[in-house]
């Protein structure tokens, strides 16, 4: 059972940025593909980005194309969302999550995708 938890979540103004962390408690963290994932109160949970297991491959959704960088460092077991700019629309709980295979670019931002979830950090961008 892989424990993930993430941290680096809080408050900020909008153009600011901030460095989401999510760490696992598994030693056979490198072996898993990793997806960050968002929800707004109100809304379903959304896609933002997706690594694989070596972090050779990265998928972002559009919305946060060219402010959001993920990668992943295997010798610590964890695996980081870095996003600038940042919008107010960007306010919302973020999950990181583990999947046991990759799934493909096609299906890396779908929920039933992943195996693992953490339990969220918050983040809010005022205006």
């Amino acid at each position: 059972q892989v424990q993930l938890v993430e941290s680096g979540g809080g408050l900020v103004q909008a153009g600011g940025s901030l460095r989401l962390s999510c760490a696992a408690s598994e030693r056979t963290f490198g072996r898993y593909a990793m997806g960050w994932f968002r929800q707004a109160p109100g809304k379903e949970r959304e896609s933002v980005a997706a690594i694989t297991w070596n972090g050779g491959t990265t998928i972002y959704a559009d919305s946060v194309k060219g402010r959001f960088t993920t990668s992943k460092d295997n010798a610590k077991n964890t695996v980081y969302l870095q996003m600038n700019s940042l919008k107010p629309e960007d306010t919302a709980v973020y999950y990181c999550a583990a999947a046991v295979r990759w799934p493909g670019t096609l299906y890396a931002g779908r929920v039933d995708a992943y195996d693992y979830w953490g339990q969220g950090t918050q983040v809010t961008v005022s205006s």
